[in-house]
């Protein structure tokens, strides 16, 4: 596999955990509100964060690694951050 498709696997597998995050967030804020104005309890919302979040947590596990976030070119990566923050 060459590197451009590797870089096109992994932008893909994050902007799914993107998507599926905003989505989570957005049905379990309605969820939340129909629980507590109609059905007074909040099973069904427990029920759904805990097993959408499963998933949410999946994707997010397959687009950033331990070595993405804290890798060993960590400390450059964000040197360089710096560095270009500086010079604008």
């Amino acid at each position: 596999m060459s590197l451009r498709e590797q870089a096109e696997k992994r932008v893909d597998a994050k902007i799914k955990f993107q998507e599926n995050l905003y989505k989570y967030l957005i049905v379990n804020t309605i969820i939340a509100i129909i629980s507590v104005v109609f059905l007074k309890s909040y099973w069904l919302l427990l029920c759904v964060m805990f097993f959408w979040g499963i998933g949410v947590l999946d994707d997010f596990f397959k687009a950033y690694s331990y070595k993405d976030i804290f890798g060993y070119n960590y400390r450059e990566r964000k040197i360089q951050e710096e560095l270009s923050k500086m010079g604008d």
